[in-house]
This record gives structure tokens, sequence and C-alpha cells, in this order.
């Protein structure tokens, strides 16, 4: 079994993006730009956002951070949000999710232009994934193709399994693998015969947010398994959606929890504002 190093594969797109940073400020005089919207004081949030900051300090890229109380009223927000929209010295925007309940977070997304969506989260460029045109892609699914394609693990002809549809990491990691040309079966919480449709994946995908829900015999002998899962155990330690121990013998490629997707995630958000800098020039 090969375990795919998450952090180490990371660490070399980040060394990358900070080139490429490099190479955009001497063309254009300024550095590429990220902003970022954090609402409210969610623990998990504030985290989030810190590890970003720093990503960027590492890469070489601008962050403008905006701390709004949780209070912060729509119209607030939204005028935010319109104001990075319209500065030229930021490239990407990210509004941290999720917000709290009062605000009509569709909306505050919605405001953010296209050219700017490094989450990939816009209309347009879901439409652009669905229809295989390129645009932003959302940063998780994007870093799981990455990790396919840096270990050389082949999609097309494959049979993938998604578990999970979420419209951040299941839907937009199922249209991913068709257009790399694989087949792809979308498995949720109202399937029929998940362990038999499990069993078939050359290429499982798990991102069901439920700890240890992948067991052995729900996975194919050589199977390639991709964990997108961050829970917490009966023990309080960080595991996947996947059963590490019980898996790791039977698979050929296995994703670590932490280590794994997790890192690469940060690494395809400073990829995306790179790219959406570039596109500036």
């Amino acid at each position: 079994m090969t375990l795919i190093d998450g952090k180490a594969t990371a660490a070399a797109i980040r060394a990358e993006v900070k080139a490429r940073a490099a190479a955009f400020e001497q063309k254009s005089g300024k550095k590429a730009g990220l902003a970022v919207v954090l609402i409210g004081n969610d623990p998990a949030s504030q985290i989030y956002v810190r590890n970003k900051i720093r990503a960027c300090e590492e890469a070489g890229i601008r962050s403008f951070t905006h701390y709004l109380p949780a209070e912060t009223g729509q119209k607030e927000a939204l005028a935010l949000i319109e104001a990075l929209a319209a500065d030229e010295n930021v490239h990407g925007i990210l509004v941290q999710l999720p917000l709290p309940r009062h605000l009509d977070a569709k909306a505050l997304l919605a405001a953010i232009p296209t050219e700017k969506d490094v989450d990939g989260f816009s209309d347009e460029n879901i439409g652009k994934l669905a229809k295989n045109e390129g645009g932003t892609v959302a940063c998780t699914p994007r870093g799981v193709m990455e990790l396919l394609r840096r270990y050389n693990i082949p999609t097309a002809g494959k049979r993938a399994v998604v578990v999970g549809r979420s419209n951040i990491v299941g839907r937009p990691m199922a249209m991913l693998l068709i257009n790399a040309d694989a087949t792809v079966t979308v498995c949720h919480s109202k399937t029929q015969n998940l362990k038999e449709i499990c069993r078939e994946a050359d290429i499982l995908v798990a991102a069901v947010g439920k700890p240890k829900f992948i067991t052995a015999d729900m996975v194919k002998e050589g199977a390639a398994v991709i964990d997108v899962g961050m829970n917490r155990d009966e023990n309080g330690r960080s595991c996947g959606d996947v059963d590490f121990e019980g898996v790791k013998e039977r698979v050929s490629y296995l994703t670590p929890v932490p280590g794994g997707v997790g890192p690469m995630t940060v690494a395809m958000l400073l990829c995306n504002t790179v790219e959406a800098a570039e596109r500036t020039l």
C-alpha cells in the first residue's frame, strides 16, 4: 500500500505557487491579493483563516483579512464584499463558511465576481465545470485530482465512486472525475446497496462526514481510496471517513487523516488566487 502524502505534495505545490506569485509581482508591480472575510467567532473558522493567512504570507500573496462581529447585518456584509470586488489589489475573495444564521450566504457568495471566486462556488464556475470548459474549481476536489495526478493514479476508463453529494466536495468531485474520463457513481444517504457499489470502485472518494464510515468490506482489493473526511473518533482524535487501520491492507493507495487531503485544500486556494491574478495581466 502506498500512503499518499498530502503534506509533501502540498509543500511542493506551495513552492510552485510562490514562484508564480513572484513572477506575477515582477510583471505587474504588485502582489497577488486574497481577501478573507470572517463573520462571527466560530473557533474552527478562526483556525482555518489563520492557516490561510499564514499560507499566503509564505507564498508571497498579500492577504486582506476582515473580521466582522457575529451581529453584522446583511447590508453591511454585502457592502464589504462589493468594495472588495471593486478593489484592483484584490484578486480573490473568500467568505469563510459557515456564516451566522441570520445572513443569506447564497446572496453574499453571489456578490463575489466570478473572476475573484477562488472558492469555485459561483454559478458560472460550477456551470463551466459541468460543461468541462475550465473555470475555477472548488479547492478540495481540485486537491484530490492533483493527488491522483501526481501519484500517477489513472482515471480514464476507471470506475470511480464518490460517497457524499455536497456542493463543496461531492458534486464537483464527481464532475471532475467525469471530465477525467472516469465512469462515476455518486452515493448518498438514500443510496441502496451502498456496500456493493463501493466495492466496485477503482477509485473511492469518501466525503460523507461520518467517522470511519468506510470499512474494509466496502473496499475493492487494490483500490485507491481518498479520504476527504475530518472527524473526531471516540477518543477525541482526528480521523477520516475511512477506517484507516481496517482498510490499509486491502488498498493500493490511501490518504491519511490528518495529512492527506487537508493540506491540499489550502494549497489549491493559493493556486486559484495566483491564477486569478495572472488572468489580469
